[in-house]
């Protein structure tokens, strides 16, 4: 049977005995608590000799009630002795490490260096994926047809709902701002170019990459992370199979391939939206329209956003790939590189939307 502890204050000295562990205390506990609190403030000989077990918890709850000093005289065996020494050596309060202070250039160097390491990491992939297709040309018939046809449905087909509705609200939102200064001017008829030129080259390849990098380059970051932290990754590799040819260029492909169709999808119903803005706020007929666009807005424009379509799907696949192979093993890793993904694939469209901007500023644009 279990030794309950007990205390018992006596003239000078309080004597404490029986099983001072944690288990047999915590039925009177607070019984206890409250009687080793009300130990005269001049007791200094406790004796512990009856004690047959102490712990570390006892041993806190005897060092706290004698506010953390030794008393002047103490009776108690050696190895008792001990749980106390060990828990008078804690501190009293664990005070959170200052955290140094990095100065403005070195942290400026170390996100450049980070930069560097993450742009050499998606030079080599690009590498390894001409490698692949190397290969694939010469055996036709390990090309992963399966997987790159589900990389273009769940990229391409399943993004149609959300990217139409954006588009449409988007076409509305230009048309009807548009509208409102060309009104002032008496130019209603110029609102075929705006919506044209603006939704054709620029906003529509724009605006597809921004909603696939934040839908399907997390899912692929996320997926390739997942495969990383439960070694996937690593069993592909044991088993022979290549990760890229199997994880990696099937993504690619697939977004590269729905890319622009999906960017001829977006510009296609945003031109429905504004449109129909434009009948309402213009009274400005659809058939004068659609009659006017080709006029307004010649093919090279499409090309234009086409190509940028099918650039800015390589290169959200490209990053999305490689933060998701630098995935540790770990949720916390898998989250930072998702997120990482997403903000540097936006902002590298951005980059490459300013090239081609450049490039190409007088193609596909009418002379007055």
């Amino acid at each position: 049977m279990s030794d309950s502890p007990s205390l018992q204050v006596e003239p000078g000295r309080v004597v404490l005995s029986g099983c001072w562990t944690l288990a047999e205390m915590l039925p009177q506990l607070p019984v206890l608590q409250a009687r080793l609190a009300t130990c005269p403030a001049g007791v200094e000989h406790w004796d512990l000799a009856a004690v047959t077990r102490l712990d570390s918890a006892a041993a806190v709850l005897l060092w706290r009630s004698w506010g953390g000093a030794w008393p002047s005289a103490l009776v108690i065996s050696d190895l008792h002795r001990q749980a106390l020494l060990r828990v008078a050596g804690l501190p009293q309060e664990l005070h959170e490490p200052a955290r140094p202070r990095v100065p403005f250039p070195e942290m400026i160097g170390a996100l450049v260096l980070k930069a560097g390491g993450n742009l050499r990491g998606m030079v080599a992939l690009f590498g390894q994926l001409l490698l692949d297709l190397a290969y694939l040309a010469r055996h036709p018939q390990d090309v992963p047809w399966k997987e790159c046809t589900a990389n273009v449905y769940k990229a391409g087909a399943q993004a149609l709902a959300v990217t139409a509705m954006v588009g449409f609200l988007i076409g509305v939102t230009i048309s009807y701002l548009s509208a409102l200064q060309l009104k002032s001017f008496g130019a209603d008829l110029f609102i075929v170019n705006i919506l044209g030129i603006s939704i054709i080259r620029e906003l529509g390849p724009v605006l597809v990459a921004v909603l696939v990098a934040g839908r399907s380059g997390s899912a692929m970051t996320a997926q390739i992370g997942v495969m990383r932290v439960t070694e996937e990754i690593d069993v592909l590799s044991t088993m022979g199979i290549s990760r890229s040819i199997r994880v990696v260029l099937p993504k690619i492909i697939g977004l590269t391939v729905a890319m622009p169709l999906l960017v001829l999808w977006t510009s296609a119903v945003a031109l429905f939206g504004g449109m129909l803005a434009a009948l309402l706020q213009l009274d400005l007929s659809l058939i004068y329209f659609l009659d006017n666009l080709p006029r307004a807005v010649p093919v090279a424009n499409l090309i234009i956003g086409l190509s940028k379509g099918v650039v800015f799907g390589f290169v959200i696949a490209i990053v999305a790939c490689h933060f998701g192979l630098h995935v540790k093993p770990n949720t916390e890793s898998l989250s930072a590189n998702t997120t990482s993904a997403v903000v540097t694939a936006i902002t590298t469209v951005i980059l490459f939307d300013a090239i081609f901007a450049v490039f190409t500023r007088q193609i596909g644009v009418p002379q007055l």
